[in-house]
């Protein structure tokens, strides 16, 4: 400061810091900003292991970070966001190197002692081991309620899920850390891009009262800290203005709760609402009507399923479960539920698999001849067969389900639609759950993100004891732990046939899309993909 003595600096720094807090918060114009979403998360925790949803997906970005990013500006590429860079010491280790300076939540600095503490036991594994990856874990998938530092049991499961045979991360030095797997792994640069992989602050968790005080408000090194939470009703955050990659352009951004899409579409155009999320294809005319809104958004890498149970019910019969693969007339769902917006995936793989993809595989056909034959030869005597059903936790989701049980009823099948009010209800047990609706993503540009995660061992299907299939563990094992580019191939394509066409513990519908309502004069870019970026690269108001 040339020109200006010592005293009189330190006079004019004195006034400034005596200023009344509300004239320095009258200078800041940035927007507050209002996203109308059908729901916030499903555990109601805002950890990022805990919370594996696709809604939880979309709230992640703005608060908690991956050392290895994703482009949401772009296709999805890997990026470097809170690592620099990261190199292969063998086929079990990788090193990365941390982006220097980067500030949490509470003004922390970010440290390789922080990556080691977000993949320790007492954060993330528990008492599991990389040696039982193959030993299937039992999941709670009740909602995380506990007041101790103990883990729910749904953490080290779904850790487990994630990373099954990470031993540690390693302390290079301040900056610098290590990957140390148990067995081969030619994917753990791609597990690093994955939602559950988000770094926390080891203080915050250390000082939190209990797991479940911690996991309603965690401390991240992303653009936005969390103000406040009130599950199913509205989340609130703060721009972090320390954020490494530059002052976030949004004052607050507040996520509310509305369950009705009708009500997010007449929000959004009486002005009550900046943004309006999971729009159905019907109301995108009735939207882009109003000259100062538009409809973005599209296919992303997601795809909706129906999910067997095998243990209970005439589900036991393979041939039964054939038969509800066989009876879906999926291009017709495409063109008049989504108004063709969306399409037929070829079986749960993408297209980004490169080299990996199975070519010339597809969905089960439509063939209402061949279902109805299998229920014949099953021996099926109309005993009901419970459908547990959410209502719109998924876009069309309950439109969908009437679909589909009519088309089961016309094979012969008994479908019978049970409404339940949350996840929890979904998974729980009790009674008897044959079908249910469900999704799955590929975070990575590799099968191993996407099938053995949730059908393998330690899949969610699994570990709440609904399918399992030896052989498809066996293979499971090969993806994951092989490096021959062609025996992992030819192991994808086995458990391609086996979980679809052999022992069904599932079949694919449509590639899931999202659409979302904004204002035109808000210059901002929605990604491939369920998170949105409020970051400043991607903001104009």
């Amino acid at each position: 400061m040339v020109g200006v003595e010592r005293r009189t600096f330190l006079m004019l720094a004195s006034g400034a810091a005596s200023m009344p807090r509300f004239a320095i918060a009258q200078s800041d114009t940035r927007p507050e900003i209002v996203v109308a979403v059908q729901k916030l998360v499903t555990s109601n925790t805002l950890d990022p292991v805990a919370e594996q949803s696709n809604v939880g997906e979309r709230i992640l970005n703005s608060y908690v970070e991956l050392l290895i990013g994703r482009n949401l500006q772009g296709e999805l590429e890997d990026m470097p966001q809170l690592a620099t860079s990261w190199k292969r010491i063998s086929d079990e280790i990788v090193e990365v190197s941390l982006r220097k300076g980067v500030k949490f939540h509470n003004g922390d600095e970010m440290t390789a002692e922080d990556i080691v503490f977000t993949f320790s036991a007492a954060r993330m594994f528990g008492n599991t081991t990389p040696s039982g990856w193959d030993k299937t874990i039992t999941m709670d998938t009740s909602r995380p309620t506990q007041k101790s530092k103990e883990l729910p049991t749904q953490v080290p499961a779904v850790a487990r899920r994630l990373w099954p045979s990470l031993v540690k991360v390693e302390v290079v030095d301040k900056y610098t850390c290590r990957f140390v797997n148990a067995t081969p792994d030619v994917t753990i640069e791609g597990r690093l891009t994955g939602m559950g992989s988000q770094i926390v602050n080891r203080r915050a968790f250390e000082e939190a009262a209990s797991w479940l005080d911690y996991a309603r408000k965690p401390i991240g090194t992303g653009p936005y800290k969390i103000r406040s939470f009130t599950p199913d009703v509205e989340l609130i955050f703060d721009a972090h203005d320390d954020y490494w990659g530059g002052r976030p352009p949004i004052k607050t951004l507040r996520f509310v709760q509305v369950p009705e899409v009708a009500q997010r579409v007449n929000g959004i155009r009486a002005g009550q609402y900046h943004f309006a999320c999971d729009l159905t294809p019907d109301q995108i005319v009735t939207v882009e009507s109003d000259p100062k809104l538009e409809v973005v958004g599209g296919i992303i890498p997601n795809i909706r399923l129906s999910v067997f149970d095998k243990y209970d019910t005439a589900l036991k019969d393979p041939r039964i479960r054939q038969a509800l693969t066989h009876a879906i007339d999926r291009k017709m769902i495409v063109d008049k539920l989504w108004l063709g917006r969306s399409k037929v995936p070829p079986g749960l793989q993408f297209a980004f698999y490169g080299d990996m993809l199975v070519s010339g595989w597809t969905a089960p056909e439509f063939d209402p001849a061949k279902a109805k034959a299998l229920v014949k030869e099953a021996g099926y005597k109309g005993d009901p067969i419970p459908y547990r059903l959410l209502n719109d936790y998924y876009t069309l989701q309950t439109a969908n389900a009437q679909v589909l049980t009519e088309m089961w009823q016309q094979i012969g099948l008994n479908v019978q639609i049970e409404m339940k009010e949350n996840w929890a209800q979904i998974w729980d047990p009790k009674g008897k759950r044959a079908i249910h609706d469900w999704s799955n993503s590929a975070q990575f540009n590799d099968p191993v993100s996407s099938l053995p995660t949730q059908h393998g061992p330690q899949g969610q299907q699994q570990q709440v004891h609904e399918w399992a299939n030896d052989e498809m563990n066996k293979l499971c094992g090969i993806l994951q732990t092989s490096t021959d580019k062609a025996m992992r191939k030819k192991a994808f394509e086995r458990m391609l046939v086996v979980c679809e066409r052999e022992d069904p513990a599932y079949t694919v519908l449509n590639q899931n899309a999202t659409f979302t309502a904004k204002r035109k004069s808000t210059q901002w870019k929605v990604a491939p993909d369920f998170a949105m970026d409020f970051r400043a690269s991607n903001w104009r108001g």
